[in-house]
């Protein structure tokens, strides 16, 4: 089984995180700066070709009404650049992402200007993690 690689995905920055061989666990990577749509799809499948990812699972963005905004809007257009450059893209709910990565890192001890350094590829691995424990076969609880 390959990898799957979660991004989340901002306008400066792209946080990474990277699954492990058996799609059980979620790490952090790395975080991507954001030049536009086109050098950063090229940047993302560099990325997968280093890691043997299979695919790529983004955030969505979604508000809490569960409609879309321009975030949103934005992610899908990246989304539709990586489809077209032959790249599987997923699309995840990440509503809160951000500010539940934020609370680990502040409970995990880091400094304020640290925990702004890892944010985003912490917020990846939240997205990726969440995707991981739902797919088939990939349950969290005892009665497995």
């Amino acid at each position: 089984m390959k990898r799957l690689i979660g991004l989340d995905y901002g306008d400066e920055r792209i946080g990474v995180a990277v699954s492990d061989a058996t799609r059980t666990l979620a790490s952090p990577h790395s975080v991507i700066r954001h030049q536009g749509w086109g050098p950063t799809a090229e940047k993302v499948s560099g990325l997968m070709d280093e890691l043997g990812a299979e695919y790529i699972v983004i955030g969505l963005p979604r508000n809490m009404d569960d409609s879309l905004g321009s975030q949103a809007r934005e992610v899908m257009g990246f989304a539709k650049r990586l489809t077209e450059k032959g790249i599987r893209v997923e699309l995840a709910d990440e509503r809160l992402s951000s500010v539940e990565a934020g609370e680990k890192l502040r409970e995990s001890g880091l400094s304020a200007p640290e925990s702004r350094k890892r944010i985003d590829q912490a917020a990846a691995a939240l997205i990726l993690q969440d995707y991981l424990d739902r797919l088939p076969g990939q349950g969290t609880g005892y009665n497995q």
